[in-house]
């Protein structure tokens, strides 16, 4: 059972980063090639495309809970939040990423590994909704 398991969360990273690599090479050389326009489309597309992404971590959620997988809810909750770019409006994305890839040292990130550092520092700025104070 836990093989079955394994193998299905390994599946959907290993599709995932297939995903990306197949993507050419989008980089800040790519990112600063783009019209403001492109960029705008870029990051719409990159966005839907991690709605889709954390749609699916449903599936997973409903697979581990037939499974009885301990700890899943909190694993795909993670990846959830890391996938997610609702903390982030695409004007905010495209400023960010112009500021980042204005220096020299972040021409050669990849793209995608870019969208997710903002992603990833947005949700960490972010205040979660358990912890706003409710009046009694």
């Amino acid at each position: 059972m836990k093989k079955f398991v394994a193998g299905v969360v390994l599946g959907f990273i290993a599709s995932w980063g297939v995903t990306f690599a197949a993507s050419g090479n989008h980089n800040g050389v790519f990112w600063n090639r783009l019209s403001d326009s492109a960029k705008d489309g870029y990051v719409n597309g990159y966005s839907d495309a991690m709605k889709v992404s954390v749609g699916q971590l449903d599936n997973l959620a409903n697979a581990a809970d037939i499974f009885h997988w301990k700890g899943a809810r909190k694993i795909i909750g993670q990846v959830r939040r890391e996938l997610s770019m609702a903390d982030l409006s695409p004007e905010t994305t495209i400023k960010q990423l112009d500021e980042m890839y204005s220096n020299q040292k972040y021409t050669e990130l990849d793209l995608g590994q870019a969208l997710q550092v903002l992603t990833l520092r947005a949700g960490e700025t972010a205040v979660p909704a358990d912890s706003v104070p409710t009046k009694k």
